[in-house]
């Protein structure tokens, strides 16, 4: 174990993966401004959500090294409080309008975060008794998620306290992490496969029955316009304007209600490339990461659970959600503190 917290020390020290993300990060501000240049894309909404990431890995990197159970702590009582105020409208939304029904949402991503966080807390605290008790704190949050009127919520969270209930028992974090990206994989690929028709009738009406038609519709229309501009896009906050299905929604709020369709629709498939590999930036900081590897797994399955909300709802739109992640990532990436 001291070999392998060795190991990882030495890596993170080498600021490879720093030099990663911030080239990434950079990547998708300029991809942003590229594909609205001379057009009327309104590049704000991604430029906001990147510099919220930036800001809260930043931040989390620094509270991190210092105080780590305790900002982990308060990161899970922020996104509650945030999850339970999501019901009247969230700080930062970028919606103009009520959502369609059956959206997922910022509720579930938000309720992810809190359990994420506390499971990294108690991943990090020393005393048997604390880590029990931050345990319980998540459960309870999770299963707050129908209180909440999110089951996508409480099926989120339950996922990551299990994931981390196994990470306590895991040497190897490299394992944990693969399966992770596998599980990401698996869910971007299902739901391109139904947006494109691709699946068994029988298997695309269950499918559909639980992701809604609209929703289904909306991922439609942005294939098509992926499929028109595949370079550029439509342009960023521009797929409202151009969606048939939107268009003719009374309640619509101009999105697909899907990360990886909504860059793909307004930014093409280099978009859809740079939100992969920013995901993949944070996973491959969690490998480096000198922090034990239940904290890195917790993370890790957080993570995890919000692109999978992500792939299935609006969650990116809320500027709590992307700040409240790069937080997280950047706790389970700060050096631990110097132990008297």
């Amino acid at each position: 174990m001291a070999v392998q917290a060795s190991r990882s020390g030495a890596r993170e020290r080498d600021g490879t993966s720093d030099v990663v993300g911030t080239v990434i990060l950079v990547g998708c501000a300029v991809w942003a401004l590229v594909s609205a240049a001379g057009r009327e894309g309104r590049p704000e909404g991604v430029l906001l959500a990147v510099l919220a990431v930036a800001a809260g890995y930043t931040c989390g990197r620094i509270a991190g090294s210092l105080v780590p159970v305790a900002t982990a702590l308060s990161l899970a009582v922020f996104a509650y409080v945030m999850a339970v105020a999501a019901r009247q409208g969230v700080p930062g939304d970028a919606a103009e309008s009520a959502a369609p029904p059956g959206d997922t949402g910022a509720v579930a991503a938000l309720l992810v975060l809190a359990v994420g966080a506390a499971c990294c807390a108690a991943a990090a605290a020393r005393s048997p008794g604390r880590r029990n008790t931050l345990l319980v704190v998540a459960a309870v949050a999770a299963a707050s998620g129908p209180l909440l009127g999110s089951v996508a919520g409480l099926v989120a969270a339950v996922g990551v306290l299990l994931c981390s209930l196994a990470a306590a028992r895991m040497r190897h974090r490299s394992l944990g992490l693969t399966g992770l990206i596998a599980a990401t994989s698996v869910m971007v690929g299902a739901s391109w496969a139904v947006a494109v028709r691709a699946l068994p009738a029988g298997l695309a009406s269950s499918l559909e029955g639980q992701l809604t038609a609209h929703r289904v519709l909306l991922w439609e229309d942005a294939v098509d316009l992926l499929r028109e501009n595949p370079l550029l896009g439509a342009g960023p906050d521009r797929f409202g304007d151009l969606s048939p299905t939107a268009l003719e929604s009374l309640n619509s709020d101009g999105k697909p209600h899907s990360a990886p369709f909504q860059l793909a629709a307004e930014q093409g498939f280099v978009g859809v490339l740079l939100l992969g590999a920013a995901f993949g930036w944070l996973l491959y900081a969690l490998w480096c990461s000198p922090r034990a590897t239940p904290v890195v797994l917790s993370a890790g399955a957080a993570l995890t659970a919000l692109a999978a909300v992500a792939t299935v709802g609006n969650a990116l739109s809320f500027t709590p959600v992307t700040a409240g992640a790069g937080l997280l990532a950047g706790l389970a990436t700060a050096r631990p503190p110097e132990r008297p």
